[in-house]
């Protein structure tokens, strides 16, 4: 019996289960809070896609607004040029290291996404939600925004004011420009989130956002006439849109906005936006106002999630803090970077990256509990039965408690890792589940049930119960396989070979949670091979 509700969808035009990361901005090369991020949204996806569920996943970059032509010409190159190298050397490759199985990858230099952009805006200033008039005030370069007081720092001289977030100075700035009728938002917006309370999560975040909302909101500057890298207003041309309105955007043009209204009906509203809690207000604030502007549906989830910390600061180039997702995946490999941030770090808090943490997990996790389980398993499958696997003879209870531990474990992370973006306690009940097993071959020491089985004067009962125990084993490890698969694809994949699962059961991409606790799944004679280890032992730490 399933474990789980069937979670699948029928039907050519079904809605997708559509999760966003933020769009990245290029100013630089891709550290690990982008990562942390991606991999999240990667997760999430492959678990709804392993319900049976249509699923579209998109990601990319922010390649317009200051910051950008300011990086360019430091480098001597165009801001096109600079976006160009930057996403086709640095950003596509490192998501297709980390194994980032999006649909789509959105640029907003791309001319889907800016005529679209034009067309969204026009209407709003042909409905008169968008005025013009001028403005002036704290500027950050690096969040490209108008600052509030509430968001500024003292600086080390008398009248310098800091960006909170970068920690440097802030311009002051004065122009003529376009604003959104902002204000006009706050007591329909205050009323969405009263609505819908699931809307923006975790609940520290919605308590930041609703106070936010609560103290009248200002109307939005939404275009720049200082500088011209950006999307030109389509009624005057002298402006280009601000980055951030320009960039909220993606999510609806690159689900056919504009273009193709039978993929966006699918597709839109989106069901999660993943983004860092630095840009939550743009998503829960200023991206369901414009879109209540237009007329459009609102994404059903916003979910913040924390920083990544090192030396007690957030985790940014600007810093000097931003560590490159390869310098760990070439030490501890692609899978284990995969686990261990969604393992150790709850989302939407705030973590500290830890080389000592992340060491000794691979090890006690991911190495000991884990890879040694597989390897222990698979040895004694092929020292006692030659590598075709047994029938299992009698369960018993311990059998039976492994059984109701699966179905539980599944449960748990089905709901947690599904629904709740709970991914450190998916796993851990998945891996409740690992030391189950290990306890399991632990307490029934098959090493000495062989011994009555093939020893002197061995017994037809001895055989029988050191093939209950070894099927039980390898039944276990066949669960575990499908339930790690969102998470690490490719060890995931190489379990599931040593099992000789795919020759009885189809590819493991094949398999779903509404399956995965129907026990005895994996067909007796399947021919399962040690293979190679799936985390071995680490060399100490690199010299810096």
């Amino acid at each position: 019996m399933a474990a789980t509700a069937d979670h699948s969808t029928t039907g050519a035009n079904a809605p997708a289960y559509y999760v966003s990361t933020p769009i990245y901005y290029v100013n630089d090369r891709p550290h690990l809070g982008h990562a942390y991020t991606t991999v999240a949204g990667d997760v999430l996806t492959r678990w709804h896609r392993q319900r049976g569920e249509k699923v579209w996943y998109l990601t990319g970059t922010d390649e317009h607004g200051q910051k950008i032509m300011r990086t360019a010409e430091a480098n001597g190159v165009s801001p096109q040029e600079w976006c160009d190298k930057l996403v086709e050397e640095e950003w596509k490759p490192l998501w297709e290291h980390l194994e980032i199985a999006n649909d789509d990858f959105i640029r907003t230099t791309q001319q889907r996404h800016t005529d679209r952009v034009q067309e969204f805006v026009q209407d709003l200033y042909d409905k008169g939600e968008i005025y013009k008039g001028g403005y002036s005030g704290p500027y950050c370069v690096g969040c490209e925004e108008y600052k509030l007081p509430g968001d500024l720092l003292d600086g080390a001289t008398e009248g310098e004011k800091l960006c909170a977030v970068h920690k440097k100075p802030v311009e002051w700035l004065e122009e003529e420009n376009y604003f959104f009728r902002l204000s006009a938002y706050g007591p329909k917006l205050l009323e969405f989130y009263a609505a819908n309370p699931d809307f923006i999560q975790p609940a520290s975040a919605r308590n930041e956002v609703l106070r936010f909302v609560e103290q009248d909101l200002k109307d939005l500057s939404i275009s720049r006439s200082t500088f011209n890298w950006g999307v030109p207003l389509p009624w005057d041309e002298k402006h280009v849109l601000y980055v951030w309105v320009d960039a909220l955007q993606n999510y609806i043009t690159a689900a056919g906005y504009g273009s193709d209204p039978e993929r966006f009906a699918e597709l839109w509203p989106a069901s999660v936006h993943l983004v860092g809690k630095d840009i939550l207000r743009f998503h829960a604030v200023i991206w369901p106002a414009m879109l209540m502007a237009a007329g459009l549906p609102l994404p059903k989830r916003v979910v913040a999630n924390g920083w990544l910390m090192v030396g007690g600061e957030k985790m940014s180039k600007s810093n000097l803090t931003g560590i490159a997702p390869t310098d760990l995946t070439s030490h501890f490999g692609v899978d284990a970077y995969r686990y261990y941030f969604l393992r150790a770090i709850p989302f939407g808090t705030d973590g500290s990256f830890s080389w000592e943490d992340f060491s000794a997990r691979y090890t006690s996790e991911l190495a000991n509990d884990f890879g040694n389980l597989a390897s222990r398993a698979a040895a004694m499958v092929g020292k006692y039965f030659g590598g075709v696997l047994p029938a299992s003879a009698s369960d018993g209870e311990a059998e039976q408690a492994l059984k109701d531990g699966l179905a539980k474990a599944v449960e748990a992370a089905d709901r947690k890792i599904g629904e709740e973006l709970d991914f450190a306690g998916g796993l851990a009940a998945i891996f409740e589940f690992v030391k189950q097993v290990n306890g399991y071959i632990t307490e029934q020491e098959p090493w000495k049930v062989a011994k009555t089985a093939f020893g002197d004067g061995g017994s037809d009962e001895g055989r029988a119960r050191l093939a209950t125990i070894l099927y039980t084993a390898a039944e276990s490890l066949r669960a575990t396989a499908v339930l790690l698969n969102p998470v690490m694809p490719s060890t995931a994949e190489k379990l599931w070979a040593s099992l000789g699962a795919e020759a009885g059961l189809g590819a493991l991409s094949a398999q779903t949670i509404a399956t995965v606790a129907d026990w005895g799944r994996l067909p007796v004679g399947a021919t399962v091979t040690k293979g190679e280890i799936l985390f071995p032992r680490l060399e100490e730490k690199p010299a810096a």
